[in-house]
């Protein structure tokens, strides 16, 4: 069984989801052969669960999936599809959740399940607040960073098909559309315009 005294350390930081960085630090353990074991022992007593390679949660305080998508591959907010049926505007639960990132589009998949990651320019990385222990794009910015990449050919526009667009104030979605040059704003309205 893993040391009483050094699990009691993992409990008492302030976050569930940590790296083997934060396990050295935390436990203040310089020699990497001792790390490793130690963290062998803590997977194998089921004291922490391993999401990726070097990436971990307390077992027993299992974070939710928009928590491990944000923890995965940041910087990240949750957008497209995730966002757009958590904000009720998408009835279908998405297969996939779906992040949007400065850093470049990857997939992975962790305990079963898909998370994408898909690349918006820097200048876009706005328009999420502070949901619990994750970012969440607004619906309005969710539902523009699905046009954004409707334009790039990232998505195919029948996604737009099955939107309920009454919830979606159109004033906020056209401060973000000055966010793009004029011939992306033109081709934004466009295909909006079909819609709504």
């Amino acid at each position: 069984m893993a040391s009483y005294s050094n699990i009691q350390k993992l409990y008492k930081i302030d976050k569930n989801m940590f790296t083997t960085l934060d396990i050295a630090k935390f436990l203040e353990i310089d020699n990497q052969r001792n790390l490793e074991n130690l963290i062998k022992r803590y997977v194998d007593d089921k004291v922490i669960t391993v999401l990726e390679k070097g990436k971990y949660y307390l077992t027993d305080k299992a974070p939710v999936s928009f928590e491990i998508a944000q923890f995965l591959y940041s910087p990240s907010y949750i957008s497209f599809e995730t966002a757009l049926n958590y904000h009720g505007i998408l009835s279908q639960f998405p297969f996939e959740i779906t992040s949007a990132t400065t850093k470049r589009r990857v997939e992975k998949e962790v305990e079963g399940k898909v998370y994408t990651y898909s690349k918006t320019d820097k200048s876009l990385f706005t328009g999420y607040f502070l949901e619990k222990n994750y970012l969440m794009a607004t619906k309005e910015k969710a539902l523009f960073d699905q046009v954004y990449m409707i334009i790039k050919s990232l998505r195919s526009e029948n996604s737009l098909e099955n939107l309920d667009y009454k919830e979606i104030d159109m004033d906020k979605l056209k401060e973000f559309t000055k966010l793009l040059n004029v011939d992306l704003a033109k081709s934004f309205s466009n295909i909006l315009n079909k819609y709504i």
